[in-house]
Protein backbone atom coordinates (compact mmCIF):
# COMPACT_ATOMS: atom_id res chain seq x y z
CA UNK A 1 0.00 0.00 0.00
CA UNK A 2 1.57 3.40 -0.77
CA UNK A 3 2.15 5.95 1.78
CA UNK A 4 -0.25 8.76 1.67
CA UNK A 5 1.75 12.05 0.73
CA UNK A 6 0.29 15.01 2.21
CA UNK A 7 1.50 18.85 0.71
CA UNK A 8 1.84 21.48 2.86
CA UNK A 9 1.99 25.56 0.62
CA UNK A 10 4.06 28.13 1.99
CA UNK A 11 1.42 29.69 4.52
CA UNK A 12 0.98 26.12 6.38
CA UNK A 13 4.68 25.60 6.85
CA UNK A 14 5.22 29.56 8.08
CA UNK A 15 2.69 28.27 10.59
CA UNK A 16 3.58 25.16 11.50
CA UNK A 17 7.75 25.76 11.66
CA UNK A 18 7.68 29.50 13.06
CA UNK A 19 9.62 31.03 10.48
CA UNK A 20 8.41 34.00 8.29
CA UNK A 21 8.96 33.99 4.24
CA UNK A 22 12.56 35.43 3.86
CA UNK A 23 14.23 33.10 6.16
CA UNK A 24 12.30 30.19 4.62
CA UNK A 25 13.90 30.62 1.34
CA UNK A 26 17.54 32.01 3.04
CA UNK A 27 17.35 28.24 5.02
CA UNK A 28 16.64 26.78 1.38
CA UNK A 29 19.21 28.37 -0.34
CA UNK A 30 21.40 27.54 2.47
CA UNK A 31 20.14 23.59 2.18
CA UNK A 32 19.15 24.24 5.66
CA UNK A 33 15.30 23.27 4.87
CA UNK A 34 13.84 21.24 2.52
CA UNK A 35 12.89 22.04 -0.89
CA UNK A 36 9.73 22.56 -2.32
CA UNK A 37 8.33 20.90 -5.12
CA UNK A 38 6.55 22.75 -7.95
CA UNK A 39 2.84 21.52 -8.11
CA UNK A 40 2.15 23.97 -11.63
CA UNK A 41 3.62 27.01 -13.07
CA UNK A 42 3.06 29.50 -9.96
CA UNK A 43 2.98 27.66 -7.05
CA UNK A 44 5.06 24.67 -5.21
CA UNK A 45 4.52 22.80 -1.70
CA UNK A 46 6.47 21.13 0.58
CA UNK A 47 6.14 17.59 1.83
CA UNK A 48 4.72 17.59 5.07
CA UNK A 49 6.92 14.09 5.99
CA UNK A 50 9.97 16.15 5.25
CA UNK A 51 8.84 19.36 7.22
CA UNK A 52 7.98 17.33 10.09
CA UNK A 53 11.64 15.59 10.19
CA UNK A 54 12.91 18.87 9.97
CA UNK A 55 11.20 19.66 12.49
CA UNK A 56 12.12 16.78 14.75
CA UNK A 57 15.30 17.10 13.62
CA UNK A 58 15.50 20.41 15.34
CA UNK A 59 14.27 19.04 18.93
CA UNK A 60 17.28 16.24 18.80
CA UNK A 61 19.87 18.58 18.09
CA UNK A 62 18.59 20.55 21.06
CA UNK A 63 18.14 17.50 23.12
CA UNK A 64 21.57 16.39 22.39
CA UNK A 65 23.24 19.64 23.79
Amino acid sequence: MMEQINILRRKDVEAKTGLKTSTLYWQIKHKTFPRPIKLGEKSCGWLESEVNQWLSDKVALRDSR
